[in-house]
């Protein structure tokens, strides 16, 4: 077989032009080293400059905050102005009110009560008739004593009459010596025995005076303990008295001083009492005598005070509050009580010295006034005395005077960047 013809192409075809190449992209320039080194240089630095500021603020921040934190360790006081006037401390005791004179009428014979003539809250004046008694067997005494009065009379008579007889007759020896020595004897013996019937004669008749009982002195019958009828025996033994008068005119007033301010309340001096039934109201009074020893189970000294009740409204037994107004000494100085600290040291103050140390200083109470403290010893005029001394406060430690308050706000940590 033959091979089929091929296809020519003919000599005149012209073979399509190639396209033509895309053109090649421009160079891209290259860094140089120098440029990239100074831009490697800048950012370091910057990066250095970053980490430097962020640790230099925290540095700063660490510094404010350890400064305040050690301003906080330090306290801050506060200074007592000392008081060199005296203080005046007013005392309130509770005292009682008692009569001037008080007596309790005890009957002086026994017997029966056959009247009484006042009674309680009557005013009587001495001498004025309170009850009368019936005592027959004081009667009856009273009878008997006078009957043997008139017989050792008649027995004293013819005794005188018969010496009288036979001294003559001793001239003439009629009568022995001896005979007229008896005579005398009896004569005294007689006149003796009349002596002691007159003196039981007037015994009995005092006793029977005090058949009518009678007020001692002018006062007001404060008691009365017995009725018509009433067996009275004599004496104070006996029980209640019939009767109790009382002298209101001025009363007494008897108070227990503490130790301390004993010294202090001297003879004379002025006070108020005031009694419940007239509130916001106040009686004078004035100190008239003291004991002038301490009662050991009490530690107090008790006053007497006289109580000006000439318009009768006290009444003897009635409770009473009595104001005492003390000066303290002049030159010592008061404090508040906060400012004292006791501890196994003892009594102290705590003082700031001239280089903002804490300085304690031991002292004496003399007087205390409520809420304040009168030192006796301890403390001087420029003395800088702190008023509440904080807890642990120890001698040395420094301290702020009228600094920054303490519980002001921490400052603010800054955060690093």
């Amino acid at each position: 077989m033959s091979e089929p013809a091929t296809a020519r192409k003919p000599d005149t075809e012209v073979e399509p032009e190639a396209a033509p190449a895309a053109p090649m992209p421009a160079a891209v320039p290259r860094r140089s080293h120098g440029k990239l080194g100074i831009f490697g240089v800048v950012f370091v630095a910057g990066a250095a400059m970053l980490v430097y500021t962020g640790i230099d603020a925290r540095h700063r921040s660490n510094a404010e905050l350890t400064q305040w934190t050690e301003a906080q360790a330090v306290p801050t006081v506060t200074l007592v102005t000392l008081n060199s006037q005296p203080g005046v401390v007013s005392l309130n005791l509770p005292g009682r009110l008692q009569a001037n004179n008080s007596a309790p009428i005890f009957a002086r014979v026994s017997g029966y009560v056959k009247d009484w003539k006042v009674d309680i809250g009557a005013a009587v004046k001495a001498g004025e008739t309170l009850a009368d008694i019936e005592a027959p067997d004081q009667d009856q005494q009273l009878l008997q004593a006078k009957a043997d009065l008139a017989n050792a009379k008649a027995a004293e008579v013819l005794a005188d009459l018969t010496l009288k007889r036979e001294r003559p007759l001793l001239a003439s020896n009629t009568v022995a010596q001896q005979e007229i020595d008896q005579r005398v004897a009896d004569l005294a013996s007689k006149q003796a025995a009349v002596n002691s019937g007159a003196a039981n004669v007037q015994r009995l008749e005092v006793l029977s005076a005090y058949k009518t009982v009678t007020a001692p002195f002018d006062g007001l019958i404060t008691e009365r303990n017995t009725d018509v009828g009433n067996l009275i025996a004599a004496g104070s033994n006996a029980g209640r008295p019939m009767f109790v008068v009382s002298d209101v005119r001025t009363l007494r007033a008897y108070v227990n001083v503490p130790q301390n301010y004993a010294p202090a309340v001297k003879i004379g001096s002025k006070t108020l009492v005031s009694v419940p039934e007239y509130p916001g109201r106040t009686f004078a009074a004035k100190v008239v005598a003291s004991a002038r020893s301490v009662d050991m189970s009490s530690g107090t000294t008790q006053m007497q005070l006289a109580v000006d009740n000439s318009k009768g409204e006290l009444m003897p037994g009635a409770y009473a509050n009595v104001k005492v107004d003390l000066s303290g000494v002049a030159g010592t100085f008061r404090i508040p009580v906060s400012a004292l600290v006791f501890d196994e040291k003892g009594l102290r103050v705590a003082t700031v010295g001239p280089d903002s140390r804490v300085a304690f200083k031991a002292v004496t109470i003399a007087r205390d006034l409520g809420s304040e403290i009168e030192l006796g010893s301890g403390v001087q005029a420029g003395d800088r005395v702190i008023a509440a001394p904080p807890d642990g406060l120890a001698e040395g430690d420094p301290v702020h005077v009228g600094g920054a308050d303490p519980g002001s706000p921490a400052p603010k940590v800054a955060s690093a960047q």
